[in-house]
């Protein structure tokens, strides 16, 4: 079954290609789809388009649907080219002529963005729930390890003593900012496309308030043409979301694959989580880091891969937008995945005391020592030049008091730990989960 076919059939290998893998990303958007329908028949039943009996029907058979699928039973038939096409067709068997009046004053172009978008909110929504234990566990870990030194580095050379509290803070800090990028795709995600039908309006007297009141969008796309314009642009600011916290993890996971590296041996795992080699007893390989790293790397390619597949599209509908779900869809769960393994090899992590104490790092406090000569009266430049030159000479020795002092905001004495939380507090806070579950809740009743 397909909505748009009349009598004359596509060649079977046009069929086979035009469809792809469509079939299978509509299983990502059957639940959304279901509740598109159940908003928009409301508004149809709403002016005239639908009698009363038709509605009570139709929405009685949609949330069976709804059902089958939230149980796992629904399936899309082999002769059924989308998600769409089957629940007309599971309607249209079921009712009768009712079944096929659903798609009065819609197209599949809005259909399917309207699907898209509520299933890129739930998405946005399961990401924020996945973030917040793992910044959770960063702040934990931060304020436990707060007191272990350990060398920071700039161009991977020895700068200045840092701190495990430091290191962990700074990524925790990190995903609020990546919060905050996700924030911004909600908003753009979280407006109402249906009525634009196929980008131009319906002739039909449709309520496009009432469907975005019901399905608890924040607002409409108002412009029709600008609703699938914006097919593209919101996959790929919601890609951009994404690749911020990929990138987050990607960056976690090098330094980790680099302290767990026996030159630097600043923390260990546990055997279980550690992989080893064929042919080398000793090894313990950072397997989890390594796959997070890449994982996330291919996640920071998909802004770029939804820009080029869009690239010199005039405005309107065109089938190269198909393809965006293809790597998009699956993206939510690998980085999900990419979190949780994250957070259970940090929670696990085993740090070495008395890092600093090797001869090897004396040369971290030279900066410590520049400004002790400084506070004693004596100028910058010339305390900068009097200690490089005992480097050069072989007669710089490690200050006799070497302990990190500074108390500004974000050094290593200062975490400013509950300042951070305050701040993803706030950036969570922001989202219009509530409303959103109230509407879908009321719609399912």
């Amino acid at each position: 079954m397909k909505l748009w076919q009349k009598d004359t059939a596509a060649l079977k290998e046009v069929e086979t290609f035009t469809v792809g893998k469509d079939r299978e990303m509509d299983l990502y958007l059957a639940p959304f789809d279901v509740l598109g329908s159940l908003a928009h028949t409301r508004m149809l039943e709403s002016v005239g388009l639908l009698d009363k009996k038709d509605l009570a029907d139709l929405q009685s058979a949609l949330k069976e649907i709804y059902q089958q699928i939230e149980k796992g039973t629904f399936t899309l038939q082999h002769n059924v080219e989308d998600i769409h096409s089957q629940v007309e067709l599971l309607l249209t068997q079921k009712l009768g002529d009712a079944g096929k009046k659903i798609h009065s004053a819609r197209s599949r172009n809005d259909q399917v963005l309207v699907d898209i978008k509520l299933f890129l909110r739930s998405e946005i929504e399961g990401m924020v729930n996945a973030m917040l234990p793992l910044f959770d566990l960063l702040q934990t870990q931060s304020e436990k390890f707060k007191d272990h030194l350990y060398p920071g580095y700039t161009h991977l050379q020895l700068a200045m003593p840092s701190s495990f509290g430091l290191w962990f803070g700074a990524y925790a800090e990190g995903l609020v900012d990546d919060m905050l990028t996700l924030k911004a795709a909600f908003e753009v995600v979280n407006k109402n496309p249906l009525g634009s039908a196929a980008g131009y309006g319906s002739s039909f007297p449709i309520n496009r308030q009432m469907t975005t009141d019901l399905l608890g969008f924040s607002t409409l796309n108002y412009n029709v043409v600008y609703a699938q314009m914006g097919r593209g642009k919101a996959e790929r600011v919601v890609a951009q979301a994404l690749a911020n916290i990929a990138d987050t993890l990607s960056r976690l996971s090098m330094d980790m694959t680099l302290y767990l590296n026996q030159n630097f041996a600043f923390v260990s795992f546990p055997a279980e989580l550690t992989t080893g080699s064929s042919i080398m007893p000793h090894k313990k390989n950072p397997d989890v880091f390594e796959l997070i790293r890449s994982h996330c790397n291919r996640i920071k390619a998909l802004p770029n891969e939804i820009a080029m597949m869009t690239t010199n599209l005039p405005s309107g509908y065109h089938r190269d937008l198909q393809l965006l779900k293809e790597h998009l869809f699956p993206a939510f769960k690998t980085l999900k995945d990419c979190i949780e393994m994250a957070g259970l090899m940090l929670s696990n992590i085993d740090i070495k005391k008395d890092i600093l104490m090797d001869e090897k790092y004396k040369y971290l406090f030279t900066v410590d020592l520049v400004n002790q000569l400084v506070l004693q009266g004596v100028t910058f430049r010339d305390a900068y030049i009097q200690v490089g030159r005992s480097v050069e000479d072989g007669t710089y020795t490690v200050p006799e008091q070497t302990p990190i002092s500074n108390p500004h905001e974000g050094a290593i004495q200062n975490l400013c730990t509950k300042e951070i939380k305050s701040l993803m507090d706030k950036a969570v806070s922001d989202f219009e989960f509530g409303k959103v579950h109230h509407a879908i809740k009321s719609l399912l009743q």
